[in-house]
């Protein structure tokens, strides 16, 4: 693993803009960190570029109607769900470098391509692999960040790369508001080449990443002599090691799926500021309808102020359950305030709908944060890989389900169903708390050595 820079009290100590720079810089000195940043930065303008002009491409230039946009949507989601969990699968197997940078390069690839899709079908058949390309590599990343750090500094990391998204989707949004104000089928299809390229530019600087960022190689026995016969002896340990190999999978592991599929169901909260949000501000409120973007905005700008600051200490288990149930009271907290905005004059309206979106967004920073720490720290370390694919396999998962669940109840149900969310919120967050403080416990107990516990001790 790749040692952290050393922090100075001095760096610790500044505040403002020039502490923030100092901090940035610092953790560029870390040659995982500066490649995985380096990347992150130029392939997510991509795809800020991608996501602010997708619907409006879809049918304004290519002619697909509402429905047909929505199977696009739901079909590259569905797409990304297997990739997730195959993504870190690949990486326990072979290089996580070269894998992460083929796939993420096809990915881009696959998003220009979008510039010369002219119906339907040709639209489906993209979003499909582009989905799948862009969430395998995603998955590829991840085991890459739990290799490629000590304990202490993954979640660190995963905050870092989250500030770095959340700038250069923005700064994406700002280049494809060309094609927006021009309204041309050209402008559309030259912006979404140029994402695309961008996204495949992106790929590069992973090959700068070191061997230490790879799976361990395993052991290969051979199984016959120099004569020609079998060997017994190594027949059997090479048995032996794939039996292990396969015991070590995560779906054997009911602590750690329960803990992903907790996590994805507090996932949902992304459908929510998504979709949720900006249906109820334009149906059920008196808001202005340019609120919806100035809720986003303040929800990116509070996510890059704040994000690295509140992961610190995460890695901890008892701290990560913690932020977690705090986020768990802040989400729910936020789903009863949204409720409040119905029927309220639009200055009022608009009051308590920033006051939601605040909380929110601290939910959402805070989960992330206890997310990150739990997922790295309760997985075993041989299989890095195939735990994290399950983890973001059930992240895409809440992803999927998340506009159908937020429409069946805060769209269709108004205050009740508000209310019924801020139920799944908290259970949620509550049921993680429960398994990072009983993991700790047996941390505890076993010494402290690994939060992990093996699920089928041998």
């Amino acid at each position: 693993m790749t040692s952290a820079p050393p922090t100075t009290d001095e760096n610790r100590g500044r505040g403002g803009v020039a502490g923030f720079i100092a901090r940035i810089v610092e953790d560029l000195r870390e040659p995982v960190l500066r490649a995985l940043v380096t990347s992150t930065s130029v392939s997510r303008i991509g795809r800020g570029v991608f996501l602010a002009v997708t619907v409006l491409f879809f049918t304004q230039i290519i002619g697909l109607s509402g429905a047909q946009a929505a199977v696009v949507l739901a079909v590259s989601s569905g797409c990304g769900v297997v990739a997730s969990f195959l993504g870190g699968w690949l990486a326990d197997r072979w290089s996580a470098r070269r894998l992460s940078f083929a796939f993420e390069a096809l990915g881009g690839v696959l998003l220009a391509a979008y510039a010369f899709a002219d119906g339907f079908v040709p639209a489906l058949v993209l979003a499909a692999l582009s989905g799948f390309f862009d969430s395998i590599g995603h998955s590829s990343r991840s085991a890459i960040i739990a290799r490629g750090f000590p304990p202490e500094r993954r979640v660190h990391a995963r905050a870092v790369l989250r500030t770095v998204t959340n700038v250069s989707i923005a700064v994406g949004s700002g280049v494809a508001a060309i094609a927006l104000a021009l309204g041309t089928p050209e402008a559309y299809r030259g912006v979404i080449a140029v994402a695309g390229v961008l996204c495949a530019l992106g790929s590069l600087p992973l090959l700068r990443l070191p061997s230490e960022v790879d799976a361990p190689r395993r052991t290969t026995t051979p199984v016959r002599t120099e004569t020609g016969s079998i060997d017994t002896a190594a027949a059997a340990a090479a048995l032996a090691e794939r039996v292990e190999w396969r015991r070590r999978s995560p779906w054997r592991d009911p602590r750690y799926l329960l803990l992903s599929a907790l996590s994805a169901v507090f996932g949902m909260q992304f459908g929510v500021a998504e979709l949720g949000l900006p249906l109820w501000v334009t149906r059920e409120t008196q808001a202005p309808t340019v609120v919806v973007s100035v809720l986003i905005v303040t929800n990116t700008v509070l996510v890059v102020l704040f994000q690295v600051r509140a992961s610190r200490g995460t890695h901890d288990l008892r701290v990560a359950g913690r932020v977690t149930l705090i986020a768990g009271w802040l989400m729910a907290a936020a789903c009863m305030v949204y409720a409040l905005a119905a029927g309220l004059p639009a200055w009022a309206a608009v009051v308590v709908l920033l006051a939601a979106i605040v909380a929110h967004t601290f939910a959402e920073i805070l989960s992330q944060a206890g997310a990150w720490g739990l997922s790295f720290e309760l997985a075993d370390p041989v299989r890095a890989g195939a735990y994290q694919g399950v983890f973001g396999m059930g992240f895409s998962l809440g992803s999927l389900a998340a506009p159908v669940v937020v429409n069946a109840t805060a769209i269709t149900f108004g205050t009740a169903g508000w209310g019924m969310l801020a139920v799944i919120f908290l259970g949620s967050a509550a049921g993680i708390w429960v398994i990072a403080r009983r993991a700790a416990a047996a941390s505890d107990a076993a010494g402290g050595d690994s939060a992990y516990s093996d699920p089928a001790p041998a």
